[in-house]
């Protein structure tokens, strides 16, 4: 019997010294909740459990996941705001706060950190200051930045932070966590809505888990999966986490030089300082459909074509977990140089190895 079919079951303590090391990533003190489930599900209990019949949100939309949250806000019979902006940019906090002033009932905010299919990232620091200052819940989905950037989840002052092990941390997809601080824990305690004796309820866990000692697990977890949350938090840990986010900056930096050295292509975000560390999106030459780009490259490139509506002129190079790194950077540009004439591979090479090499410097 293979190994990996005949191991001992996880334990209660295990299970929450997971938890504590899942925390100390995310720089916070707050309970944490690891969910037994992709990041769609603590990230839906959140809201669920925060929004409810006369309340009023600012759903904040920079890509699909913030388009996500406007409908399931809508759902809990929440009064939506909804800021959107481009998605070829980022938001800022100054449009924040404008639309906090312009709405002064608005007591819970829903943003995204990183947006992987946009390729863009917002201030998450400056936008949390201002929500604050207002009054209000913050949910943050961290899953695309965690490991990737600092996310400083109590010094920041997010209430409920949402992040999944599978791009930067470089970990399983079938297993997430999120933070609740007791703001956070209070507004869903007084709230008449929110899920009980649910797979959604937050409350369920903070009563049979949390609050009961962590000492009695209330299901069986995904033994695999969170052994494999714990292997990545173990190699983040050896790189260090400040070596980890560096690493995915340097790939993304490397990543639009050597595309802007091959000529053909452009970043699909504007600014350099709007673009996401985990992945850059990229506008594809007119009347080439990013799906033929991609079908003429090496199916092991972390490549695909943008979703939805951007699926025609979007590519997406993802350059997360072991794929943060120059030697995957450079091969995703040698393969476009390849399948694109008048590019220059070897220009784009040198580019990409200089932006790599002058971001680690700077950090």
């Amino acid at each position: 019997m293979s190994p990996f079919l005949d191991l001992p079951p996880l334990s209660a303590a295990q299970f929450a010294a997971i938890e504590d090391r899942v925390a100390a990533l995310l720089h916070t003190t707050a309970d944490v909740i690891v969910t037994q489930g992709e990041a769609l599900l603590p990230l839906e209990a959140a809201i669920r459990g925060a929004a409810h019949p006369g309340s009023t949100a600012l759903n904040i939309v920079t890509g699909p996941y913030g388009q996500t949250f406007g409908n399931w806000l809508r759902s809990c019979g929440a009064k939506v705001v909804d800021l959107a902006v481009p998605f070829d940019s980022a938001v800022s906090a100054e449009q924040v706060a404008r639309a906090l002033d312009e709405n002064p009932g608005v007591d819970f905010v829903s943003l995204v950190h990183a947006e992987a299919a946009t390729g863009n990232t917002n201030p998450v620091a400056e936008i949390a200051a201002v929500v604050r200052a207002h009054g209000a819940l913050l949910m943050l989905d961290a899953v695309a930045s965690v490991a990737a950037e600092p996310l400083l989840t109590d010094a920041w002052g997010v209430d409920l932070c949402v992040i999944g092990g599978q791009k930067a941390m470089g970990g399983p997809a079938g297993v997430s966590a999120v933070s609740v601080s007791d703001r956070a824990w209070e507004r869903i305690a007084a709230n008449p809505a929110a899920p009980r004796r649910s797979y959604l309820s937050l409350l369920d866990w903070k009563e049979r888990w949390t609050d009961a000692g962590r000492t009695v697990l209330p299901h069986a977890p995904a033994q695999l999966e969170m052994l494999a949350l714990d292997a990545c938090l173990d190699r983040i840990e050896a790189d260090t986490l400040a070596s980890t986010i560096a690493r995915h900056r340097a790939a993304a930096a490397a990543t639009r030089a050597g595309v802007r050295a091959l000529g053909t292509l452009v970043p699909y975000v504007h600014r350099d300082e709007h673009a996401a560390p985990v992945a850059t999106t990229l506008r594809t030459p007119s009347g080439l459909h990013a799906a033929e780009l991609v079908g003429r490259l090496d199916p092991a490139l972390p490549v695909q074509p943008g979703g939805g509506p951007l699926a025609a002129g979007m590519l997406r190079v993802n350059h997360y977990g072991t794929a943060a790194s120059l030697e995957t950077v450079r091969s995703v540009l040698s393969a476009l140089a390849a399948a694109l004439p008048g590019t220059d591979s070897a220009r784009a090479a040198v580019a990409a190895g200089e932006a790599w090499d002058a971001t680690l410097a700077a950090l």
